[in-house]
């Protein structure tokens, strides 16, 4: 899924689309998708001057946008139909290394639940084979 497809499907736009490209996707159960890291984003004005970093609700951020797109695909629903993914809730999260500039962040998630509109994912971020992230991840499908 390149990322016209991807914009179908999330709401978001620069500088808060952090999904350049879906690899992978197994409708209602996973994906596998990746987010470039460059030097130009904003972010890395403030997020730290002479040592840049990746913040840590961003990686966040980006498992709970490929996990949308996932459900939003299983769904066959989009945003522009009236329909919005919120992101609601993490538990058992964990950091393990930096993402800095140059880096391709690799994004997974694992469809484990959905019920009455709330889906339940278990997502792991990494950079090449090195363990960035992990967390179980809850979404809300909700009318816009």
């Amino acid at each position: 899924m390149n990322i016209e497809e991807i914009k179908k499907l999330l709401p978001h736009r620069y500088p808060f689309l952090l999904v350049d490209r879906v690899v992978e996707i197994d409708l209602d159960r996973y994906i596998k998708a990746y987010k470039n890291i460059t030097t130009n984003e904003p972010h890395f004005m403030g997020h730290f001057p002479g040592k840049e970093v990746f913040p840590g609700v961003l990686i966040l951020e980006a498992m709970a946008q490929a996990s949308g797109i996932l459900g939003f695909a299983t769904m066959e629903k989009t945003p522009e139909e009236g329909s919005i993914y919120y992101f609601v809730g993490a538990d058992n999260l964990r950091f393990k290394r930096p993402v800095v500039p140059g880096d391709q962040l690799i994004l997974e998630s694992t469809k484990i639940s959905d019920k009455r509109g709330i889906w339940k994912f278990e997502c792991k971020a990494s950079v090449g084979d090195e363990f960035v992230c992990s967390a179980t991840i809850l979404c809300a499908d909700r009318p816009k």
